[in-house]
């Protein structure tokens, strides 16, 4: 049975349903939202069972020819680099939907590309051919452009601009480098394997410059140093549940993306591999000042999120076992540490129609529920122990260490800038005075308290218990780390 491309279509059959439901039916669009997201959620993660944890193949593989004369197949898999990535897409694209009830307005069109956007994100997860990748990869821009266009804010037209300018100008360099790897491939083929095989026996100067087109077109998505110029402006003006989407699923794609090219290219990483480091103490460095500056709570977690996925950038580029262990855990922590804050941000934001930070004060005698689960999402955007973030910054601390000494000590003054953002935006929100024009303020609902509680229990779950994480992840990250070790 083909039961990864049934997954990728369920989604798409949702947006098709509500796409040609009569008017009479609107009522029936939210509701049938959440139930093709609650399927899918639940078919991705049926998987786990039948998820071979000991093997670092691809597993529950389909292939089609696609097309013979562009050496193209559809072709899907997912190994324990990918999976975690499935599983994620799947709940953050729910959570997205239930927090969707403020959208009163064009609410088919709405969750019809919320539904293709989840179908294209999964496409590029569990892609085995970069044809098929790059589709799924183009895919996404075309519902986020209209979800940022139709429903964000003032500004919503330069921040949709804004996105599609700057990821396609970095797919362009992506697609130039694929098509260079396409052409030394073995019969001229787009799948994963053949372009491995061609790609490393090229020699090191022409790795090089290859991947320096493919770190570009991913470095935007994550984004890197000085690529990440879209992300605030797109994270402010988009609606809090695309934010969601945004920071915790689409930054993931690009660093997704860097592991595969680092695994066909490894000689490039290799040469690149003190840059790499530069630019992510740069970036985790850079945006956690930023992050500190801001009083709007979405620039100030969209900042944070350059800051976060700067530690991704450190754990690849050390190319070890530790270094790509937290690179990945740092990946699920920070999707579910950014969906729990947009989560609750966008949902505050409903309520008092601000995001000064500097307009609030003592919520906690207010809403306390809310109160609760916003300072555990700071403390887990902090990396305290006991949080998966904390894991994730363990181990790319430890693999950093092997590599390069002390030099990573910059990591811990970026989670020290990160801790005094998190210290002083917990302050303004929760203590001080009550604010008259604050008093009726509603606490968290029963639905946002199921989702907030979700997103929390999964960061604290890793990390108390990381093997429920890492036993997905370990032989592949092993392989992966032996074919970077070996040149």
């Amino acid at each position: 049975m083909r039961y990864l491309s049934l997954l990728l279509v369920t989604p798409l059959i949702g947006a098709i349903l509500i796409a040609f439901l009569p008017a009479r039916l609107l009522w029936l669009v939210r509701p049938l939202a959440i139930l093709m997201s609650v399927i899918t959620l639940g078919m991705a993660w049926s998987l786990w069972g039948s998820f071979d944890i000991h093997s670092s193949a691809m597993q529950f593989s389909e292939e089609s020819l696609w097309n013979p004369r562009l050496g193209s197949t559809y072709a899907l898999g997912i190994d324990g680099i990918s999976y975690p990535m499935v599983l994620l897409a799947t709940l953050l694209s729910l959570i997205a939907v239930i927090a969707s009830k403020s959208i009163v307005e064009r609410i088919k069109g709405y969750y019809s590309l919320i539904l293709v956007l989840e179908a294209a994100m999964l496409g590029v997860f569990m892609a085995q051919d970069w044809s098929l990748f790059y589709v799924f990869w183009e895919l996404t821009l075309i519902p986020l452009f209209f979800l940022i266009n139709r429903w964000g804010g003032v500004h919503r037209q330069t921040a949709s601009l804004n996105f599609v300018l700057y990821t396609m100008g970095g797919s362009v360099f992506m697609l130039l480098s694929l098509l260079v790897v396409f052409d030394v491939s073995a019969g001229h083929s787009f799948g994963f394997a053949d372009m491995v095989t061609g790609a490393r026996e090229l020699p090191q100067q022409t790795q090089l410059i290859i991947f320096l087109g493919l770190l570009i077109g991913f470095g935007v998505k994550m984004p890197i140093f000085p690529l990440h110029g879209w992300l605030p402006l797109a994270h402010v003006e988009a609606p809090s549940p695309i934010s969601i989407l945004l920071s915790g699923i689409l930054l993931k794609m690009g660093a997704y993306g860097l592991i595969r090219a680092a695994d066909m290219l490894p000689l490039a990483m290799l040469a690149l591999q003190n840059v790499l480091v530069a630019i992510a103490l740069i970036s985790l460095i850079y945006g956690g000042l930023l992050a500190w500056r801001q009083t709007d709570l979405k620039a100030m977690v969209a900042y944070s999120s350059v800051s976060h996925m700067g530690v991704v950038l450190l754990g690849i580029a050390a190319m070890n076992q530790a270094g790509l262990t937290g690179a990945l855990i740092q990946m699920v922590a920070h999707g579910l540490v950014a969906g729990a804050m947009f989560l609750l941000i966008g949902l505050l934001y409903e309520r008092t129609h601000t995001r000064d930070v500097n307009r609030y004060s003592s919520l906690v005698r207010i809403t306390p529920r809310f109160a609760f689960f916003t300072v555990l999402a700071f403390i887990g955007a902090v990396g305290m122990p006991g949080t998966a973030t904390f894991i994730a910054e363990l181990h790319a601390i430890i693999g950093g260490y092997q590599v390069w000494g002390w030099l990573v000590l910059v990591l811990s003054l970026g989670m020290l800038i990160s801790a005094a953002y998190a210290i002083r935006t917990i302050a303004r929100l929760f203590t001080g005075p009550i604010r008259s024009e604050m008093h009726d303020i509603e606490d968290l609902r029963a639905s946002e308290l199921i989702a907030a509680s979700t997103l929390i229990a999964g960061l604290l779950v890793i990390g108390f218990y990381p093997a429920t994480i890492t036993s997905l992840m370990e032989p592949s990250i092993t392989q992966l780390s032996h074919t970077l070790g070996g040149f």
